[in-house]
């Protein structure tokens, strides 16, 4: 995935919508943040999750992170290979290191979440 095209919540979670499914992952600067990545844990298919709740953990050597949705849905897919090796969460996180995928209700759109430029510069306010 392009990181140009993505949307982007104030709590490090990129996401992109397709019809109507929103597949979400973390950020790279989320990834540096965090360091050696050791386990995450996603919910399972068929849960709900809702905007702004946390639907799972990322664990790294240096702390225990909340992962947060952006959007309310139904988790329909979870990147399995994650669970045995977490690693590509770092290795690829606009790729291969995409976490869920939900459907969303029809209309969904992600304009409350930020672009790449305005998602930068909270970035770059946060480093200092």
């Amino acid at each position: 995935m392009d990181p140009k095209n993505l949307r982007y919540a104030a709590t490090h979670e990129w996401a992109s919508l397709e019809g109507d499914q929103c597949t979400l992952g973390i950020t790279q600067f989320a990834v540096d943040q965090l360091t050696d990545i050791v386990f995450v844990d996603l919910p399972d298919v068929g849960d709900h999750v809702f905007q702004g709740d946390s639907f799972g953990e990322i664990e790294s050597v240096k702390a225990v992170s909340e992962l947060y949705s952006p959007v309310n849905g139904e988790v329909v897919s979870i990147n399995e290979k994650l669970i045995e090796d977490p690693s590509k969460i770092s290795s690829d996180p606009y790729g291969k290191g995409w976490m869920i995928k939900i459907k969303v209700e029809p209309g969904s759109k992600l304009d409350h979440l930020m672009t790449l430029e305005k998602y930068q510069k909270q970035i770059a306010s946060e480093e200092h």
